[in-house]
């Protein structure tokens, strides 16, 4: 089965709690709450949107306190340096990044993990969960005791062949899964991975089909190479004698290809049969999230009648039982198993839902307008004139420049609050600040699932968003992406 997956609620990587200010002189922490410009404003520093008029029109900028030592060795304040009268503020209307014009910024793709790597095939890693080694066991033991039925001189011999069948059927699951992989290429789709886990294996392809014809093909090629696999070891049983241990094997493979297929071909969410009706319906209604919504409903009742059917068929011995012992293990194993399915399909119908609903929503993420307008500060800078600064350009961010204007760190929102009022003037806003790292650039134009992507790749509390042409833009708060995305999901499904 497919999944499209890899949108999901970024992560703040917060390392303190986002605590709120109630200092007149801090800047604003809400999302909302502030009396800023809108956020699409670039990082400024205090300017005039009237026309020009004299300097002393603006905010002066006070004198910046200096220290002195005393003779018996205490820290002070000395008497002010003050500026002369006609000195221009010394923060920026828009400092440099120091990212060459045009270049947007690097971006290191993480590996996507998921258990012991496998291979790259079609340049896609393909991992084994740890779950898959619980299933192999169980394959191993049940076809073992199938085998003590049928080829009893094997002895404990039985369970090796057991164990390669456990193998061997995992990697026509592998056969099935790699369709949809090469589908999604051939569509020029992202594949995150393939994973093998206890019951299947799930091809996570990073974003949808764009046409429903598309989406059609993607969920069927996985079925049909299943249904082909259980055709060739068919062909392959045909001259093989029936009591030996290839003729067992090869029509175990057969018979467990061809319920992979019919099992996946089923029209409910998460089935690749539930992919196909959500086409379908798309194409119809001209909606996705219409298809979505018909075949997550599907899939839900799908897993009721999973839930309810399979112990009775199983019971009355429409799928090979013996229909005796009704209130015994037989009984309860055929319960479990049942109820196991259902909920894997009821769970995945629901996530399909959300994923949909998710996907809907993640165009209202953009960067541009959930960057918080920020000033440029030399490291030396006080923390209570940075904060002034802050405050009369409309501001809720810091950023570090050094002399040239580019940027080397971000001042922590939660590291300003933890400072007191009155120690602000003697503390320097560089020992306030999270070094930059080039992960922590993120591009202005970044929007919905590619903006959610970057910031799951480098955890941080605070990103530097930058233009394409280099320039400051301003600061993201991850608080406030995660604030965002929480009142996107809220809102009603059109």
């Amino acid at each position: 089965m497919d999944v499209s997956g890899g949108s999901g609620q970024p992560r703040s990587g917060n390392d303190e709690p986002a605590e709120h200010s109630a200092d007149p002189t801090a800047p604003a922490t809400g999302p909302t709450d502030h009396s800023g410009p809108a956020p699409d404003t670039p990082a400024t520093a205090p300017r005039d949107d009237a026309p020009e008029e004299p300097r002393a029109t603006g905010p002066r900028e006070p004198a910046r306190p200096t220290r002195r030592e005393d003779p018996d060795g205490s820290v002070r304040p000395s008497e002010p340096e003050r500026p002369a009268p006609d000195a221009a503020p010394e923060h920026r209307s828009l400092a440099h990044s120091g990212i060459a014009k045009g270049d947007p910024p690097e971006r290191r793709p993480r590996e996507p993990g998921g258990g012991i790597l496998m291979g790259r095939p079609f340049g896609v890693p393909v991992y084994v969960a740890p779950s898959w080694f619980l299933v192999a066991a169980l394959i191993t033991w049940v076809f073992g005791g199938q085998l003590d039925r049928v080829l009893p001189e094997l002895g404990a011999a039985r369970y090796l062949v057991s164990l390669f069948f456990a193998v061997a059927f995992y990697a026509s699951v592998l056969v099935h899964e790699l369709a949809h992989t090469v589908a999604a290429i051939r569509f020029k789709l992202p594949v995150r991975r393939i994973q093998l886990q206890f019951f299947g294996g799930v091809s996570e392809i990073e974003k949808e089909a764009e046409t429903p014809g598309r989406e059609f093909v993607l969920a069927f090629v996985g079925p049909l190479l299943s249904l082909v696999l259980a055709g060739l070891f068919y062909l392959a049983m045909k001259p093989v004698e029936p009591g030996t241990v290839p003729g067992v094997l090869l029509a175990g493979l057969m018979v467990s290809n061809l319920i992979v297929a019919i099992f996946n071909l089923l029209p409910g969410l998460p089935l690749d049969g539930g992919r196909m009706l959500r086409a379908v319906v798309w194409k119809i209604s001209g909606r996705p999230m219409a298809g979505t919504i018909a075949a997550a409903w599907v899939g839900r009742a799908l897993a009721v009648a999973v839930l309810v059917g399979l112990p009775l068929l199983n019971q009355s011995g429409a799928l090979g039982g013996s229909g005796e012992d009704m209130g015994g293990m037989d009984t309860v194993t055929d319960a479990l198993l049942a109820a196991i399915l259902a909920a894997i399909i009821w769970t995945g119908a629901g996530n399909s839902l959300r994923m949909a609903r998710l996907r809907e929503h993640l165009p209202e993420l953009r960067a541009r307008a959930l960057t918080r307008r920020a000033v440029p500060v030399e490291n030396d800078t006080p923390l209570s004139e940075a904060l002034r600064r802050a405050n009369a350009a409309g501001a809720r961010a810091l950023v570090v420049v050094d002399a040239d204007g580019h940027p080397l760190s971000l001042v922590r929102e939660a590291a300003i609050v933890g400072v007191p009022e009155h120690r602000r003037p003697w503390v320097a806003v560089s020992g306030l600040a999270q070094e930059l790292t080039e992960g922590m650039r993120v591009s202005a134009e970044l929007a919905g699932e590619e903006l959610l992507d970057v910031l799951r790749a480098t955890p941080a509390t605070e990103y530097l968003v930058v233009e394409e042409s280099g320039e400051i833009y301003g600061v993201l708060s991850a608080a406030d992406v995660e604030r965002a995305f929480v009142k996107a999901m809220a809102r009603p499904t059109a």
